[in-house]
C-alpha cells in the first residue's frame, strides 16, 4: 500500500516538472514545451523573418527599376503665339542648351494664321526641363499632351530572346564543323541563315526601343493669328468676261488636244476614200 502511494506520488512530480519545463533557443530565447505555445511563437519568428526578407527584397528591386527603367517619353504641345520668330529664336536656344536637336523644322500658312512644326530629340534626362522651358510664358495651350510608357517587359523579353536565338547559332556553328558530307552542310547553313535573320530583327527592335528610350520626342506646333484674306466679290459683267474666257480657252484646248490624234485622223481618212472608192468600182462593175 505505502509503496503504490509512492510510486503515484513520484509520477505526480514528474508530470508536474514536464509541464514547466522549458528550452533555450539559438538566441538565448526560452520557449515553453507546451505544443500550443511553442508553435505559435515559432511561426510569429518565421512570419517576422519572411517579412524582412519581402521588403528587403522589395525595395532593391523598385531602386533596380528606377535605375534600369525603359520609358518612352513623348509629348504633343500647341499653342498660340504673338511673335513666330521670337518664339521660334526662343525654342532654338531651349532645345540647343538641354542638348537636343530637331528632327523637322516646317513653317507654313492657312487662311487666318501662319504657323511653325517642330520635331524634336531630346535626351530623356532633359524631357521635363525643355517641356517646361517651352511653357514659359504661355498662358493657353490649345494641345498639351504628355505621355510615358514602359517597354521594360519587351526590352527584357527580347533581351532573352536574343540571347537564346545566339546560343543556338553558336551551336550550328558547332554542327557544321562536325557534318560529314555536303547535304549536311546546306542544311545546317539553311538553319543559320533563318536564326541569323532573327537576330537581325530582334536586334533592330532592341536598337529602335534603346534609341526611343534614350531620346524622348516632342511634336511642337505654335502659330501667330493674321487678318484673313478677303476674297473680292466679281460683278456680273466681270462673271460674264470670265465665262467668255472661260470658253474661248475651252474651244482651243478641243484644237490642241485634236492635234494629239492627228495620226488616227488621218489613217481614218485614207480608210474612208479607199472603201468609198471600192464601193463605186463595185456598183459600176456591177451590170443593170
Amino acid at each position: 500500500m505505502i509503496m503504490r502511494l509512492f510510486i503515484i506520488a513520484l509520477f505526480g512530480t514528474l508530470l508536474a516538472c514536464n509541464e514547466n519545463a522549458s528550452i533555450s533557443g539559438e538566441n538565448g530565447e526560452e520557449y515553453a514545451l507546451n505544443d500550443d505555445a511553442f508553435g505559435f511563437v515559432e511561426l510569429e519568428k518565421a512570419s517576422i523573418g519572411v517579412e524582412f526578407n519581402a521588403n528587403t527584397n522589395v525595395t532593391g528591386n523598385s531602386a533596380t527599376q528606377s535605375k534600369d527603367a525603359k520609358i518612352i517619353k513623348t509629348a504633343d504641345i500647341e499653342f498660340e503665339s504673338k511673335d513666330l520668330e521670337e518664339t521660334y529664336v526662343r525654342i532654338r536656344k531651349l532645345v540647343a542648351s538641354q542638348r537636343g536637336s530637331l528632327q523637322l523644322d516646317d513653317t507654313g500658312k492657312n487662311y487666318d494664321q501662319i504657323y511653325r512644326r517642330l520635331t524634336i530629340r531630346v535626351p530623356s534626362e532633359n524631357f521635363q526641363e525643355l517641356v517646361d522651358g517651352i511653357g514659359q510664358g504661355v498662358s493657353h495651350f490649345d494641345t498639351k499632351k504628355i505621355s510615358e510608357k514602359d517597354v521594360g517587359a519587351e526590352f527584357v523579353d527580347l533581351s532573352a530572346r536574343l540571347k537564346a536565338k545566339r546560343k543556338l547559332e553558336e551551336r550550328y556553328l558547332q554542327l557544321l564543323t562536325k557534318a560529314k558530307n555536303v547535304e549536311e552542310m546546306l542544311k545546317i547553313e539553311r538553319e543559320l541563315a533563318q536564326i541569323r535573320e532573327e537576330i537581325e530583327a530582334k536586334q533592330g527592335r532592341l536598337n529602335y526601343l534603346q534609341n526611343r528610350v534614350s531620346l524622348s520626342t516632342i511634336d511642337l506646333r505654335f502659330y501667330e493669328r493674321i487678318e484673313p484674306v478677303e476674297v473680292a466679290q466679281l460683278s456680273f459683267g466681270g462673271r460674264i468676261i470670265n465665262a467668255l474666257e472661260g470658253g474661248w480657252n475651252g474651244v482651243l484646248n478641243f484644237f490642241v488636244g485634236m492635234l494629239y490624234i492627228w495620226p488616227f485622223l488621218l489613217i481614218g481618212g485614207v480608210a474612208f476614200f479607199l472603201i468609198r472608192r471600192y464601193l463605186r468600182r463595185s456598183r459600176t462593175a456591177t451590170p443593170s
